[in-house]
Parts: C-alpha cells; structure tokens; sequence
C-alpha cells in the first residue's frame, strides 16, 4: 500500500490513505494538502525560532497566529 505522504512528516494517529485507488487529481489534491502543512509547520517552526522576524511580513504573521490560534 503506498501512503500519501513520506515518514518524516507522518505523526501518531494520521490516518494515511492508499494512492493507488485515486485518480490523478485527488492525488494532486492530496499532495498540495500535504505540502501545504507542511509549510505552515515549517513557518511556526521558523517564527517560534526566530522572533526577531516577527513584524517583517504581514502574511507570515497572520498564518503563524492562525495556527497558535487554532492549536
């Protein structure tokens, strides 16, 4: 069964579908949905790190406090 998304960024209790039952766009779909956690975890990684960027772009801003806001 392949999984759509590679062990580093599996966590304990994600559940994981097989690919090879989807057509290409929901593949696609599942990809971008993937990567795009994946950047917001990056970015709250990165703003909890560095403070000093804090203030230096206003769309960093606003996802790294809708993702605090959501925790």
């Amino acid at each position: 069964m392949t999984k759509t998304t590679s062990p580093e960024t599996q966590t304990t209790g994600r559940h994981l579908e097989p690919v090879e039952d989807l057509d290409a766009v929901d593949r696609t779909l599942l990809r971008r949905a993937a990567l795009r956690d994946r950047h917001a975890q990056g970015l709250a990684r990165l703003m909890d790190e560095r403070t000093d960027l804090r203030g230096v772009h206003p769309l960093a801003d606003f996802v790294d406090d809708a993702i605090r806001w959501s925790a």
